[in-house]
């Protein structure tokens, strides 16, 4: 992807890794699992952030960004971490003035640190940040008027043409390609990616059921029209984004303890339970390969 990333600090490693792992909830049902470990590409940009943010830097050309998340948000973490990287400034525009005033969660601190200007704004008015007149007041108030404007989640054209390589590299490697959705760019892309009779299966985890027409919208405006097979279950967003439940935490705790790997809870733990209760649905054929993108992991306060 050009400049940005060879060589330098976002240089990734490409492909990412695809680890089987066997867990007797699924071997019973005959099915395979692998693991895309996406969370290994880059030390700090993790995951699929690293694909979607990538493409965006080299259309900002060296130029400030601006972009936007909730409290919360590992976008807003992954661009916080590439401007520092990069020496670009960064500033991150988060939904709900009321957290103003209180003290930075680790989240935002880790954005903070990494030196993004954070700027908080009223739900009403982030509800309408796609919308011309709005993102232009949002901007000025921001003092990032001249700045390359990232959307939320990092995803427009130019990310899900970056994730079509995830589904690129999956190609022959598995029947369903599944993946934890938030605005949708990933599966987009993915979808976009895989051969023909592979299918790619989203887990969103905000609840709302909208996704469906956000991510052909993305396909659409990425390569002119829905492309790939792909499809969305909805059921497991535990309440919506950043919502966790004890029965979350204690499966993501087994799965660590079972496969020595620490699970990401605000989506790879949704995604995983997600799989789990399919595959005792019976919702795939025995024989069935499964590979789960595996799109973050648990990221230290600063």
């Amino acid at each position: 992807m050009g400049g940005v990333t060879s060589p330098g600090p976002l240089a990734p490693r490409l492909p990412s890794p695809l680890e089987e792992i066997r867990d007797d909830r699924l071997d019973r049902h005959g099915l395979r699992l692998l693991l895309k470990r996406d969370d290994l590409i880059h030390p700090e940009l993790i995951g699929n952030k690293w694909r979607k943010l990538v493409p965006n830097l080299e259309a900002a050309r060296g130029r400030a960004l601006v972009t936007f998340g909730g409290a919360y948000s590992n976008h807003l973490r992954a661009t916080a971490a590439a401007g520092r990287l990069l020496g670009l400034p960064t500033t991150g525009v988060v939904r709900g003035h009321e957290l103003a005033g209180r003290p930075l969660n680790p989240s935002l601190s880790r954005c903070a640190a990494d030196g993004m200007r954070l700027h908080f704004v009223d739900r009403s008015t982030y509800r309408r940040k796609s919308e011309p007149e709005a993102l232009a007041a949002i901007l000025r108030a921001a003092g990032a008027e001249e700045a390359y404007v990232v959307p939320e989640g990092g995803s427009n054209a130019e990310a899900v043409r970056g994730c079509r390589a995830l589904g690129e590299e999956l190609r022959g490697r598995a029947d369903v390609v599944a993946v934890a959705c938030g605005t949708g760019g990933t599966l987009a892309g993915l979808a976009a990616g895989l051969a023909p009779g592979q299918r790619a299966l989203g887990v969103p985890v905000l609840k709302g059921g909208f996704l469906a027409a956000d991510v052909q919208a993305l396909q659409e405006r990425a390569f002119g029209a829905r492309t790939g097979a792909w499809s969305l279950d909805d059921r497991f967003h535990f309440g919506g984004y950043a919502r966790t439940s004890p029965e979350l935490d204690a499966f993501a705790d087994d799965f660590r303890h079972r496969h020595g790997l620490p699970v990401e809870r605000l989506y790879v733990a949704k995604l995983l339970y997600g799989l789990v209760t399919l595959a005792e649905e019976g919702a795939f054929a025995r024989g069935t390969t499964i590979a789960a993108v595996v799109t973050g992991r648990p990221f230290p306060a600063p």
